[in-house]
């Protein structure tokens, strides 16, 4: 197995992300519409509102993408002051079972750490088990005071589901 390095994707790999990340929800969901697809190639759009990480192997070739908020400022209505939020983590269906999605959120959590933040939350469709069973693993818990339906495109309504991950507080040192 080749070494994975997580960084910030780089302006001439926006399409590449983009494909990933629809490959990777078109072989893991039905019924997707072609603006969401649209939404999940435009990496270039997801920029504006927060950061895209990419895992990569050692030729650089893209196997997975997350979009995190950026300090101090939520991508989803869901996170509350002081929550570091993720959308979109996918992973290349080549790529799977290596750990990439795993490597990614634990990306994220260091990440919620080092800003400070007490929390990592995100949604999900209900459908996307194999995600759940990820953040399970990892020790999310289901935050379902927070679920509600929503109209995700004009007549097209899922149950949001939310997971969230307490963050150890770092102690500071005088």
């Amino acid at each position: 197995m080749t070494a994975v390095s997580i960084r910030l994707v780089r302006p001439e790999e926006y399409a590449e992300a983009g494909a990933v990340t629809a490959d990777a929800y078109t072989a893991s969901y039905s019924q997707l519409s072609d603006s969401y697809l649209a939404s999940l190639r435009d990496v270039e759009g997801r920029l504006a509102a927060g950061d895209v990480w990419v895992a990569v192997d050692d030729d650089g070739a893209i196997l997975g993408t997350v979009w995190v908020a950026p300090e101090g400022r939520p991508l989803s209505p869901v996170a509350e002051p002081g929550e570091t939020d993720f959308r979109q983590l996918a992973v290349a269906p080549a790529a799977r079972g290596r750990g990439i999605g795993e490597a990614l959120t634990r990306h994220v959590i260091a990440l919620a750490e080092e800003r400070g933040s007490h929390r990592v939350i995100m949604n999900s469709g209900p459908e996307m088990l194999g995600a759940h069973a990820l953040y399970a693993k990892i020790g999310f818990q289901r935050l379902t005071e927070r679920e509600k339906r929503i109209e995700v495109e004009p007549g097209r309504w899922i149950d949001l589901l939310t997971f969230g991950l307490d963050v150890p507080v770092r102690a500071s040192v005088p």
